[in-house]
């Protein structure tokens, strides 16, 4: 990679004017960012150049023209080796040339000067790691799993994660004589329970107390109703015959007629 030669004031020359302040010019007339090479709109021709120097600055030696080479006569700009002093706040300055560069950008090219990124999901916690109810049956298959997964599980040998997963195996198997017989007590315990509760004193104790004299009276409340008697709950305006009593017994009549023929057929 060829190095890069420093820019440098070659003649102490200078145009014999008073320094030109970065001040006094409009912002977008001059480049100071750091990290690019400076540059200045000079302010006789209004042509870019370049600032040399590091401590001294002075803008480059140039011509009005730019076709000297086409044979136009080569005419010196009076801009040439003009001092210039940077008495601005470079910081500030490069701020504000962004943040016009961004409104000066079409809408839909424009992003947050900020990007929020969404967090990756945190990976999932590995099987030996998990925490949850441990049974012979799930410590063997997650033994096993792994076993047959991993690499550097051979033999007798076991991982971080194979090691813990045939410990919490081994656990689980010197755990499970006392887990067997702590179910089958539940199990006894629960037989024991539903043989005292169907057992016959505890039923005719049930019969007594849901029993007994006072369901014998309201029983005997319930009197037997005559019939064509008329009930207490049947308002006083319900009527008892259909209004139009000829139209009434003419759609009986054709009911009955219709009954009539389809007999046969179902019972054939």
């Amino acid at each position: 990679m060829p190095r890069k030669r420093p820019g440098r004031v070659r003649t102490k020359n200078t145009n014999r004017r008073e320094a030109l302040k970065l001040s006094s010019m409009a912002p977008e007339d001059f480049n100071v960012r750091p990290g690019e090479t400076k540059s200045i709109a000079c302010p006789d021709c209004r042509t870019w150049r370049r600032i040399m120097g590091d401590k001294v600055l002075k803008i480059r030696e140039h011509c009005i023209s730019d076709k000297v080479a086409e044979g136009e006569k080569h005419v010196t700009c009076p801009g040439s080796d003009q001092l210039v002093v940077i008495d601005i706040d470079v910081r500030r300055w490069q701020s504000e040339q962004n943040r016009l560069l961004r409104d000066a950008m079409p809408q839909e090219n424009r992003r947050a000067a900020q990007q929020f990124y969404k967090p990756l999901p945190a990976p999932a916690a590995p099987v030996s790691r998990i925490k949850a109810e441990v049974t012979l049956e799930t410590a063997r298959q997650s033994y096993l799993a792994h076993r047959k997964g991993c690499i550097r599980c051979v033999k007798g040998t076991h991982c971080t994660d194979g090691g813990i997963l045939a410990r919490r195996y081994v656990l689980a198997l010197q755990e499970e004589p006392a887990r067997r017989e702590a179910r089958e007590q539940l199990e006894r315990q629960a037989r024991r329970t539903e043989r005292k509760q169907s057992a016959p004193a505890v039923r005719k104790a049930q019969w007594a107390k849901r029993g007994g004299k006072e369901v014998e009276k309201a029983n005997n409340r319930c009197t037997t109703r005559t019939s064509g008697s008329l009930s207490e709950f049947r308002g006083p305006d319900l009527p008892m015959l259909p209004q139009d009593v000829e139209a009434h017994d003419r759609r009986q009549a054709e009911l009955g007629r219709q009954y009539a023929r389809k007999t046969p057929a179902s019972a054939a």
